[in-house]
């Protein structure tokens, strides 16, 4: 590892010099938490296709893509035309605009549930409004949430994300009794939690393939499961595809699963690379947000906030699914190449790993502590989590392939076998220094 840090230090020196700059200014020198790795991050000039460029002139081949939200790639050209043809009209004006309809048109053909939508900026502001929204509704306190299931930094979802899940997440937070988490699928288990919490069960807000926990997809019988039990309380079943809507289809992903969610997240990629947040839910649960028609005491008050629809991210997300929907090629490419990564990642490794994730989302997990398969946040946890940092700094400095440490990769259209190819290699070339 000392070796990889002295080359990398070789190659960022004007990072490291305006990264000290930026610790004068912002807290552990970042805006974003997950963004800061040892001893300090490259700061990025540019980015372009599959690339992103540091201010060294390092290039590298990209697969965290901009919080896996670039399915294009960067500065895609289809997106970008449509952003600079909107810009000399107007970026911002804080009031109803076309574009947001069009936008919405797409969205409400392509996500049945989307009967009635709000945007924001965030997807920590959609799946707060979610939560607000299923309290509102059912008029009960208490929202289940998984195990390792990130959702943003509300408060009200702030809790059992990093393991042990039994620790609070941070200092500040109040109220966590109306908070419950459960075991992704493990359905037996996560059925007793719920029942004993069933006369004030809100809702559960799971996502489908967990993101920061571990890039897991839940099986079919444990969402149906949950969803069954959910409804037959009368609380409300959503389901967070803030990753995961637009990923491996023109839609969101559970529609391939047979399922009927009452409330979806979603973000990321449906924003074509400007800040989104979207809540789309059955029109019945939507309305008690309705201003017009109901008074304080009994409305859901989901606001947007100064820059929800703007006109900018209203266009930009609108040439993204435009695109996506006429290019279907793009799903069966990119999913393939994730098909390629997963396999050939696990024959390098040999039984040393396992390799999570489907379509173009992947992880390597590097088995510890009588781990043999990865279902859940906490399998994920037991694994050797800083060896698999380790790999992803190797890669930064030695390789030019750049994972944020210890996260997914996702590949996007603009990644190609050569890639991959690559990204192979220099597995290889790692899986030589731990055997």
């Amino acid at each position: 590892m000392s070796s990889a840090i002295d080359t990398y230090r070789k190659k960022t020196r004007r990072s490291a010099r305006i990264f000290e700059r930026s610790k004068k200014y912002h807290v552990n020198g970042v805006s974003h938490n997950i963004r800061f790795f040892k001893p300090y991050p490259f700061v990025t000039k540019s980015a372009k296709g599959s690339s992103i460029y540091d201010v060294d002139g390092n290039r590298y081949t990209d697969y965290w893509m901009g919080h896996w939200s670039l399915i294009l790639g960067h500065a895609a050209p289809p997106v970008a035309r449509l952003v600079e043809k909107q810009l000399p009209s107007c970026w911002m004006h804080g009031t109803v605009n076309e574009m947001t309809v069009q936008f919405s048109e797409v969205v409400q053909k392509a996500v049945p549930v989307a009967e009635k939508i709000r945007y924001v900026s965030t997807g920590t502001e959609a799946t707060m409004y979610a939560v607000r929204t299923a309290r509102a509704f059912t008029g009960k306190k208490i929202i289940a949430k998984i195990d390792g299931g990130w959702h943003g930094y509300t408060t009200d979802l702030l809790k059992s994300v990093n393991y042990p899940f039994d620790k609070s997440e941070s200092l500040g937070l109040t109220d966590e009794s109306h908070i419950i988490s459960i075991p992704y699928n493990n359905l037996e288990e996560s059925l007793r939690i719920l029942e004993s919490v069933r006369e004030d069960l809100a809702g559960v807000i799971i996502e489908p393939v967990l993101g920061g926990g571990g890039c897991i997809p839940a099986t079919r019988d444990y969402l149906s499961g949950i969803q069954e039990f959910v409804h037959r309380s009368g609380a409300l079943f959503m389901l967070d595809e803030i990753v995961t809507g637009f990923r491996f289809s023109f839609g969101c992903l559970y529609r391939s699963m047979g399922l009927d969610p009452d409330i979806v997240t979603l973000g990321k990629i449906v924003g074509g690379g400007f800040p989104i947040g979207v809540i789309c839910g059955k029109e019945d649960i939507m309305r008690i947000s309705d201003t017009s028609t109901r008074s304080k005491i009994d409305r859901a008050y989901i606001g947007g906030g100064t820059f929800s629809a703007n006109p900018i991210t209203m266009t930009s997300g609108r040439a993204m699914l435009s695109h996506l929907k006429k290019n279907p090629g793009i799903y069966k490419k990119i999913g393939r190449l994730g098909n390629v990564a997963r396999k050939e990642l696990a024959k390098v490794f040999d039984g040393k790993v396992a390799i999570t994730g489907m379509g173009s989302l992947f992880m390597t997990h590097f088995l510890s502590d009588g781990v043999t398969e990865i279902r859940s946040a906490a399998d994920a946890s037991r694994c050797n989590v800083e060896l698999l940092q380790r790999y992803h700094f190797e890669m930064i400095a030695k390789d030019g392939i750049f994972f944020l440490p210890g996260k997914l990769g996702a590949i996007s259209n603009a990644h190609g076998d050569k890639d991959i190819s690559r990204l192979i290699h220099a597995s290889e070339k790692f899986s030589q220094t731990i055997q």
